[in-house]
This record gives C-alpha cells, sequence and structure tokens, in this order.
C-alpha cells in the first residue's frame, strides 16, 4: 500500500514543461554516474601519457597498459555509456513517456559495468595491451574479450531499450505527429549502433574462441573487415548523438529550430544508409579487398555521408541565426552570433564542438579517405589528431555541453559554480585545439603512433627523426595542450560532482542557466535593439504570429529574402577551407612522391 511519502511514478518539470518518469530518470542518471567516472579515468590516463613523453618516469610495459587503458575507455565506455544515457532520456522524458521494463535496464547497467570492469583488469595487469584495433595475432587474456562482449551486448540491449520505449509512448499517445528531431537523431544513433556492436561482436567473438582454443587462427583479414565495422561504425553512433545533441543545445539556449526539419531528417537516414561503408578507408592498403570495393566505397558511398554532414553544416548555424534574428539581432551579417549568449556553457560549448568538429575532424577525415592521402599518414600522430578532433573536440565538449542543463534538469538540483562552467568549454577547447593541431602537425613530420620511445633507444637501425628537426618542440605543445584539456576537464567534473552532491534542491533548477523553451523560458528581445517586426515593418501586417516558443515568424518577409545570409558566408568560409586542405595535403603528397 502507497504511503503518502512514497514519491509519484513521474513528475512534470517546472523547467521545460515536460513529464519525467522517475524510473527513465534515475536510469540516465546511473549511466551518466558511470560515463563520468570513465571520463575522470581516461583524462588521468591521458595526462600521464603525455607527460611520459616529456620525460616522466615511466617503463615502457606500463605506458602501453595506460595506452591500451585511454583507447577503449574514451573510444567506448565513456561515450556509450553517455549515449545510453541520452537514448533513456530521449525516449522518456523527450516524449513525456515512460521507461519499459526497468528492473532489465538496471540488470543491463550491472552487465555493462562487469564487462567495463573485466577489460579494464586485463588491461592494467598487462594480459590485453593489445590496443583498442586487438589486431591478430595479437593475442589477450580471454577476460578482456569477455568484458569487451560484454559491454557491447548491454549497449545493444539498451538499443532495443529506447526502441521499446518510442514503441510504447507511440501506442500511448504521450506525443503527437512524427518522432521530435532530437529524438530522431538518437535513433539514428541506436540503428548505426545495432550495426556497428553486431559487427564488434563477431570480431571480439572470434578473438575469444582464439584465446580459449576452440579457434586454430584467425584470420587478419577477416578479423579486420568486421572489426572495422566497430572501430570506425562506433564513431558514427558518436557521430550522430552529437549532432542530435547539437540540436538539442540549440533549442536549450536560443529556442532555435532547424529551417528545414526533413531535410534533417533526411541527412539522418543518409547516415544510416551510407556512413558505415565509409569503414573502408581504413582498409585502403588491404590486399584482401578488391580496387573497385576500395574505391567505390571510400568514394561514391562515402560522399553520400558527406553530404548528410553538409546538411546538418548547413542547418544547424542557420537554426541559431534565425533564432537570432527574429529576437532582433539583425543588423549586419553577423550581429547574431556576435550577440549569442557566450556566457551559457552550453552555447559556448555547441559553437566550439561544431567548429572543430567541421573544420578540423571532418576535413582531416574526408582528407584520409583518399587512398595515396591515407598511405602517407596512416600509423601516425595525424591519425590521432583526427580521433582527438571528433571524439573529443566534437563529440565530448558536445557532451559535456549539455550535461550541464541535463543535470540539473534530472537531478532537480541547482547548478553549482556557474562562473566556472561558463569559462570551463573554454579551457577544454582551447587545450584540446592545441593538442590536436599538435598531433596533425606531429603526423606530417612522420612522428608514429602506438610507440613509446620515439627515440627509438633500443633499435638496431638508428633513427634521427627525435634528435632533428621540430619534432620535440611539436610534441611539446601537445603536451602542454593535454595539460590544458584535462584542467578544463577537472572544471567540469568539479562543477557537475560539487552539484550532484552539494547542489540546492529545487523544483526550478535551472538559476544561472537559461532554457530557452518551456513554461519558464526566459528569453526576450534584446533590450534597445529592433524586435523582427521592427527590423521589417512591411514583413506581413496581420501575417506574423508568435509560436508556442516565443518566435516571431514572418512568412512573406522569409519569402521575400534569405533568412539565414550569415550562415550561407560561414558555409562559403568552410567549403574554401575544405579546398585548401585538399590542396596543401597533395602539395605534401607530392614532396613525399616526387616524380620526374
Amino acid at each position: 500500500m502507497a504511503t503518502a511519502t512514497t514519491p509519484a511514478p513521474t513528475r512534470t518539470c517546472n523547467v521545460t514543461g515536460f513529464v519525467v518518469d522517475r524510473n527513465g530518470q534515475r536510469l540516465a542518471l546511473g549511466n551518466i554516474y558511470a560515463a563520468f567516472l570513465m571520463l575522470a579515468l581516461g583524462g588521468t590516463l591521458a595526462i600521464l601519457i603525455a607527460l611520459q613523453r616529456q620525460g616522466l618516469p615511466m617503463s615502457d610495459d606500463w605506458w602501453y597498459r595506460l595506452l591500451a587503458s585511454h583507447g577503449a575507455t574514451m573510444l567506448l565506455f565513456w561515450l556509450l555509456y553517455f549515449e545510453v544515457a541520452a537514448l533513456y532520456w530521449g525516449s522518456t522524458m523527450l516524449l513525456n513517456a515512460r521507461m519499459v521494463a526497468p528492473r532489465v535496464a538496471w540488470a543491463n547497467l550491472v552487465m555493462m559495468s562487469v564487462g567495463m570492469l573485466l577489460a579494464q583488469w586485463a588491461m592494467f595487469t598487462g594480459r590485453a595491451t593489445v590496443m583498442f584495433t586487438a589486431y591478430p595475432p595479437l593475442t589477450a587474456h580471454p577476460l578482456y574479450y569477455v568484458g569487451v562482449l560484454l559491454f557491447a551486448v548491454g549497449v545493444l540491449v539498451a538499443c532495443i531499450h529506447f526502441f521499446a520505449n518510442v514503441v510504447v509512448a507511440k501506442r500511448e499517445r504521450t506525443y503527437e505527429g512524427s518522432l521530435p528531431l532530437v529524438v530522431y537523431g538518437l535513433a539514428a544513433a541506436a540503428i548505426i549502433a545495432l550495426y556497428a556492436l553486431g559487427t564488434g561482436a563477431v570480431a571480439y567473438g572470434m578473438l575469444f574462441l582464439h584465446s580459449i582454443g576452440l579457434m586454430e587462427s584467425v584470420d587478419p583479414a577477416q578479423y579486420r573487415l568486421f572489426f572495422w565495422g566497430i572501430g570506425h561504425g562506433a564513431q558514427q553512433v558518436n557521430l550522430a548523438a552529437m549532432v542530435a545533441v547539437w540540436y538539442a543545445l540549440i533549442a536549450f539556449t536560443v529556442g532555435g529550430r532547424p529551417v528545414n526539419e526533413g531535410l534533417s531528417r533526411i541527412a539522418f537516414l543518409l547516415y544510416i544508409a551510407f556512413i558505415h561503408l565509409g569503414a573502408v578507408h581504413h582498409l585502403l592498403v588491404d590486399p584482401g579487398l578488391g580496387t573497385s570495393h576500395r574505391i567505390m566505397n571510400t568514394s561514391y558511398m562515402l560522399y553520400l555521408a558527406v553530404l548528410a554532414s553538409l546538411i546538418h553544416a548547413f542547418s544547424l548555424p542557420a537554426s541559431i541565426e534565425v533564432a537570432q534574428r527574429e529576437r532582433g539581432f539583425t543588423h549586419g551579417l553577423f550581429q547574431w552570433l556576435r550577440k549569442g549568449p557566450w556566457r551559457e556553457p552550453g552555447f559556448s560549448a555547441l559553437v566550439l564542438s561544431i567548429v572543430y568538429f567541421g573544420f578540423i575532424a571532418g576535413v582531416t577525415g574526408v582528407l584520409m579517405g583518399t587512398m595515396q592521402l591515407n598511405m602517407v599518414i596512416h600509423n601516425t600522430l595525424f591519425v590521432v589528431g583526427h580521433f582527438h578532433a571528433t571524439v573529443v573536440s566534437g563529440t565530448t565538449l558536445a557532451f559535456m555541453g549539455i550535461s550541464y542543463y541535463l543535470i540539473p534538469l534530472l537531478t532537480e538540483r541547482r547548478l553549482v559554480a556557474p562562473r566556472v562552467a561558463r569559462w570551463q568549454p573554454y579551457v577544454f577547447g582551447g587545450g584540446v585545439a592545441v593538442l590536436t593541431l599538435g598531433m596533425l602537425l606531429a603526423g606530417q613530420l612522420g612522428v608514429p603512433r602506438r610507440v613509446a620511445d620515439l627515440e627509438y633507444a633500443a633499435a638496431p637501425i638508428g633513427v634521427d627523426l627525435w634528435a632533428a628537426g621540430p619534432a620535440p618542440l611539436v610534441m611539446l605543445a601537445v603536451s602542454i595542450g593535454a595539460v590544458i584539456a584535462v584542467t578544463g576537464g577537472i572544471m567540469f567534473l568539479y562543477v557537475i560532482g560539487m552539484t550532484l552532491l552539494k547542489g540546492e534542491r529545487s523544483e526550478t533548477p535551472d538559476e544561472g542557466l537559461r532554457i530557452a523553451f518551456g513554461p519558464r523560458a526566459r528569453l526576450r528581445a534584446p533590450v534597445g535593439e529592433p524586435t523582427a517586426s521592427e527590423a521589417a515593418p512591411d514583413a506581413g501586417t496581420g501575417v506574423d504570429v508568435e509560436t508556442e516558443h516565443g518566435h516571431v515568424t514572418g512568412l512573406r518577409e522569409r519569402w521575400r529574402r534569405f533568412e539565414a545570409p550569415g550562415t550561407y558566408v560561414l558555409v562559403l568560409v568552410f567549403l574554401a577551407w575544405f579546398v585548401v586542405m585538399y590542396l596543401v595535403a597533395h602539395l605534401n603528397l607530392s614532396q613525399s612522391w616526387p616524380v620526374g
């Protein structure tokens, strides 16, 4: 029999107006807590690895142990824990829906955590220094493969749980019409995860059977084909989830919505259909694949996935610009950007994440998909710089930004140290930029990846790469960037940790933040600036209407003039940057392979 003190199974968020299922809330928080522990561990390992390059005493054996754990912790455990939390949040809170079979979800979280601990035990004890790729004939302890498989199966179950929540929400009519775009993007991430984690289970399953003697050997070419289904596919899960979070942050910070939601949905469909095929660029020099197969998947199929990213590259800043212009920031091409809420940690994290991911991660990723360039930079720090630009500059920064809103809303606690939160994205983003650019330049200089001793002191043939030239100075910049980035990570964990431990409980925990939608939305037209109707008084008398989110829409004016001229200029700058980077890359290629 329920008592007066028994909490209701749901509550209505006074800030956003969403109906919050308490089971979904607790499960999202449980996975977020696990994610933040992994982020703390990964950051600690990162600083140790970076300082070893500057003389921190460490044996080669321990360096490889730490590197193996750092890769798995940051590429798999941190990101996938957080993405599972996002799936639960999106399929319950954003749909005003309930969590289906919460006990199963809790058991699944336990299974994922057991798998993570088994894998970490194997790596820290030196039984699994096979790195993230784990290429055969390298062999790890069987429990390492068991741990990774348990974790992967757990994420697969969470994806199935997400779709079950969505089906039940539709059946119970907790939302109207199509899935909200953020949930739609999370659904795309879940679909990609089903494929990626399934192929990963096959790859690691073969290695597990080999490690216990049930398979005599594992064909390296076959393994590589299956592995890169998860090795690269997991990053596409991150990509789809990150883009969904970007759209959520736009709504949180400026109340923006896509300029063409249908086109944004098509872009997510292009990700589902084509982006995993681009993983073949990891196999460009593999003799087991035919030339036509490699060219087809790393050109035409990859181009369709790149088209999806280009759609988002226009839609996202345009959504911000339109929202800002509707609030009255209409002067010139970029007043809307200059007058953005830069003191909001979600907005600064959003913009930095988009810029870093687009200008650094996206461009370098496409360049690496070109066969000739791939052969020059493969197995150098250029590759490491690329994926730090994707999962650190892009995904991690975006996840940090959304956390400043999710944690207060889910815990009903006010954010502690909002001033620290305001500076944190800049510190973390600045450090990661130095780190990433340093790695890319080091790769151009030929500095290898996954090598503990860059001086090759024990090599029978002398190597003068480290002793001469700018390589030591560039690696110093990498270490400095790592220190700054880890400082930003500590700032983030401090704010979130203190909020969880000492944050003031409140039914309106958005004090110190600006949430741009819902019953407590505080966005107003700027004082002293013209409103959208004042800026264009002939934009449709009797046509302008105020929407539920407080936006003003002038249909005639929108038809008469382009809505986002600043975004149009920014996109042209991005495309020009793309061309310049291609020219620089091919210039380097011509110097590496002289003709005549």
